[in-house]
């Protein structure tokens, strides 16, 4: 065999791909969208990340200079969290009051978000529009009124005075989403149930809600996220049984100083019922969002 035969026999050598222009440049685009999104996401946890690292340290550690980890792993900010009334029914509280909130809302907002969505009335998109005009204010211009209203009629210092106090600016929110969910069913639903021999209250308990499902679940996570982040009615309306864990964060001063890691283990321990609240309403979340809802 020739040594030409033998050369032609050998295979021939892979080519790398040649990209058109365009192509190059979407590619460019991709990776750039790529680092973008990681360096978001570093950017996004590292703060949680810190949070939790310096929940694992002594006061001490964390006052002595930068560590990435604990160098004296430690318990004590948890157990300490645990072991004393004060914070661990901070907790408690917040979560009670909470829940409260979140049922007064959807029980109130439901038949609301049904009237503006299946009725025509005089005033209706005026009264709409000034349910949402209540959203827009600020909770330091309801403080005082508050204060003075529930100091008069012995409801200071309860967690129904919270959960009352939050209602004005979280039904507003829940009619707003509920009515968008409501009119995207078809009327021709009612008319049919109602052909049927439902009655309005059967009707819609087992046949209208279990259709915006979806949307009761993201009320509920809104409802639930502002209740559990507000702090200024939270912290001026209650002194003692119902203090939040909000409010028990702000006084972690004591003669030595403020106690970072105490305070670290509580901000840990406070993301946790949202983390929890997001995982089991996270498709329904997402569902919203994709009917352009939320």
């Amino acid at each position: 065999m020739t040594q030409s035969t033998m050369s032609h026999n050998k295979p021939a050598k892979e080519q790398a791909p040649v990209y058109s222009r365009a192509e190059r440049k979407a590619r460019n685009a991709n990776t750039r969208g790529r680092f973008g999104l990681v360096l978001y996401v570093v950017l996004l946890l590292l703060p949680i990340y810190w949070l939790i690292n310096m929940s694992f340290k002594t006061n001490t550690e964390i006052l002595s200079g930068l560590s990435f980890f604990p160098a004296d792993f430690t318990l004590e900010n948890y157990a300490k969290i645990f072991s004393d009334s004060t914070w661990y029914m901070g907790y408690v509280n917040s979560i009670f009051y909470v829940s409260m909130n979140m049922v007064i809302s959807l029980l109130v907002a439901l038949p609301a978000a049904y009237a503006f969505s299946r009725y025509k009335f005089i005033g209706d998109k005026h009264m709409f529009f000034w349910l949402l005009s209540n959203r827009m204010a600020p909770p330091a211009v309801f403080l005082l009124p508050f204060f003075q209203l529930y100091s008069s009629v012995g409801l200071f210092d309860t967690h129904i005075a919270v959960a009352l106090a939050h209602c004005i600016f979280t039904v507003p929110l829940a009619v707003w989403i509920l009515e968008g969910f409501m009119s995207g069913v078809p009327r021709e639903i009612d008319e049919t149930a109602y052909i049927d021999g439902y009655t309005f209250p059967k009707f819609f308990v087992r046949i209208f809600i279990p259709l915006i499902r979806s949307g009761i679940g993201v009320t509920a996570f809104f409802c639930f996220m502002f209740s559990w982040v507000e702090l200024l009615l939270a912290r001026t309306l209650t002194s003692v049984e119902a203090k939040p864990i909000a409010a028990i964060m702000t006084r972690t001063v004591s003669a030595s100083g403020m106690d970072w890691g105490l305070l670290a283990a509580a901000g840990v321990l406070t993301i946790l019922p949202g983390m929890l609240v997001i995982y089991f309403v996270r498709n329904h979340v997402a569902k919203g969002f994709a009917l352009g809802r939320v």
